[in-house]
């Protein structure tokens, strides 16, 4: 199976926004459409995310064949896969008031370097272990609305770019095996990477290995070309290498409900 069903997805219907991210985001003011931008609350956990002057919405994307529930809620999903390091900042905001939401469980997952995913593994054409929870997972925002989740650079797989997958939920509760249950789904989407980037990740070894053809960017049949607003990350360097890995942001706007 492969994910190249996406090509034409279902709306979902929600409306969402994802907020201006990385340096640019620090230096400008946050205000809604059409309306004057908030008071500053005084409690950190609610104060307005320094993220865009206006709050840009944009509609979510498609879940994929290749979600699976009940996933860990942990902080670092690579569970020893071979790979670039990458380090998620993920700030979580609500898209009426641009405000922080603490306690939002975002939650990721991907395919790994040669394109297969945990409990899929074998329809990119790589035979290797498949214990069904490598790279997925996700973590509680904290008190800044922030996610923080370590893994490592994706692959890719026939008929899609490199992205990864992510959801947002509210009001989860955590079980004692390390997962989740309940709580309401606010936003579905993916996250994408500077094709510029991914030239350079694709000829290191793992993923120089992976033979099946690349899609990039400009010809993937999801990512419509709409930067920060279509889940492009802005990715930084960890070291002065390729290699040592990068730091992805991004400031996902939701509604509460």
């Amino acid at each position: 199976m492969t994910e190249t069903s996406e090509a034409t997805p279902t709306p979902i219907g929600r409306r969402t926004v994802l907020i201006a991210t990385g340096a640019t985001a620090a230096t400008l003011a946050v205000g809604t459409v059409g309306a004057a931008a908030p008071e500053a609350p005084t409690s950190p956990a609610t104060q307005p995310a320094a993220a865009a002057a206006v709050c840009t919405l944009t509609k979510e994307m498609t879940e994929g064949p290749y979600y699976l529930d009940g996933q860990y809620v942990r902080a670092d999903v690579r569970e020893g896969k071979a790979g670039i390091p990458l380090k998620l900042a993920l700030t979580v905001v609500d898209d009426d008031t641009c405000v922080t939401m603490p306690n939002a469980l975002v939650e990721i997952w991907h395919c790994d370097a040669l394109g297969e995913y945990s409990g899929f593994v074998g329809n990119n054409g790589h035979s290797e272990p498949d214990d069904g929870t490598f790279l997925r997972g996700g973590v509680l925002t904290n008190s800044a609305g922030l996610a923080s989740i370590t893994t490592i650079y994706p692959g890719w797989y026939r008929g899609r770019c490199v992205h990864i997958h992510v959801k947002v939920h509210t009001g989860v509760t955590l079980t004692a095996d390390g997962s989740f249950t309940g709580g309401t789904e606010v936003h579905t989407g993916q996250l994408f990477i500077d094709e510029s980037i991914t030239t350079k990740v694709a000829v290191i070894s793992p993923y120089s290995t992976n033979t099946v053809t690349r899609t990039t960017l400009a010809q993937d049949s999801i990512y419509d070309d709409g930067g920060a607003a279509s889940g492009l990350m802005t990715l930084t360097a960890l070291g002065s290498s390729t290699s040592a890995g990068y730091t992805g942001t991004l400031t996902l706007g939701v509604e509460r409900s």
